[in-house]
């Protein structure tokens, strides 16, 4: 197993009040992991970095980080972190280099004679290279938000820790986001990234764990959140005689619409039920496992529901093909 470079164990915030934000919270992100830590917001997702970090002391419960306890050995690990929480905060009347020039002087290990590569290397690296001279009061809040991320990285973290990174970054800027937390693990960092946008954390996380009110949820590597369901969705000009084959079966079937089915496997093989409507003269434009997304595990998870479709076909007398 990998070595484990974040390690919570029962964390719990309850601020005065009695407001508990962060619930017995249990998390394992493994080195060389892309690792989402997904909720909508108000989850406890930002409670839970401030306690990683030290930023925040839990009421209960331990943070491990690279192996310190937090906040106890807090210096000997966060030297090893790179970290961008919510909004970074700039001296608006610097040039972005001179920021993050000031950033690398006042923080541990800033050696002075690879600084000007290494601002160099950042800022191309998060798409600032020709305005990293520019004031930061004329930064747009992408643009801030890609600044923090090049403070973030300054040292080379072994793990990074990114808070909503993708705020105010329009769809070009989130892929180019999406590329260099790839590339950042493949050369060796460990990434966790928190966010509400499931859609996004789907397409290139490895791992992932989902709060919900303060709790955790599911924690798992993506793949086997988003495994494919006994669910078949089956496109055909004949769909009403494949609906009536089916049920012959004992197979439920459910309208989607005048030419797509629903049906529920239950342990019938899919290959099954595809030659059984070939050899009744079904004409199938597609067939395809559903596979969940992100979001669809989340709603499961925690009890939410959708509106189910009809297990009638789309008409108003429910009884006949649609015409």
């Amino acid at each position: 197993m990998s070595d484990v470079v974040v390690r919570t164990d029962g964390l719990t915030k309850r601020y005065p009040g009695g407001l508990l934000a962060v619930d017995e919270l249990d998390l394992e992100v493994h080195e060389g992991d892309l690792f989402g830590f997904l909720g909508p917001n108000g989850a406890g997702k930002s409670t839970t970095i401030r306690m990683m970090l030290g930023l925040v002391f839990p009421t209960a419960g331990n943070v491990e980080i690279l192996g310190c306890p937090i906040p106890k050995r807090g210096g000997d690990a966060l030297s090893q972190v790179g970290a961008l929480i919510e909004g970074p905060g700039f001296y608006p009347h610097l040039s972005g280099r001179r920021n993050l020039t000031l950033f690398d002087a006042a923080g541990k290990n800033g050696t002075r004679s690879t600084r000007t590569r290494r601002l160099d290397d950042v800022l191309e690296r998060v798409g600032l290279a020709d305005v990293g001279r520019r004031p930061v009061r004329a930064y747009s809040m992408g643009m801030r938000q890609r600044l923090g991320l090049a403070a973030a990285l300054l040292r080379h973290p072994r793990l990074l820790i990114l808070d909503e990174p993708t705020n105010g970054l329009d769809p070009q800027g989130i892929h180019e986001l999406r590329t260099l937390f790839v590339d950042l693990v493949q050369e060796g960092t460990t990434v966790f990234l928190s966010s509400h946008l499931l859609s996004e954390v789907e397409l290139i996380c490895t791992r992932a764990a989902m709060m919900a009110n303060g709790r955790l949820v599911a924690q798992d590597r993506v793949e086997a959140l988003l495994a494919p369901t006994g669910v078949l969705r089956i496109e055909s000009p004949d769909a009403s005689v494949a609906a009536n084959v089916l049920r012959s079966r004992r197979i439920p079937v459910e309208w989607l619409d005048r030419t797509h089915l629903r049906v529920h496997l239950n342990g019938e093989p899919a290959e099954e039920v595809n030659s059984l409507l070939v050899n009744q003269g079904v004409r199938i434009r597609e067939l395809a496992r559903e596979r969940p997304t992100l979001e669809d595990v989340f709603l499961g998870l925690t009890g939410s529901t959708a509106l189910e479709p009809s297990s009638d076909p789309p008409t108003e007398t429910a009884t006949e093909e649609p015409s």
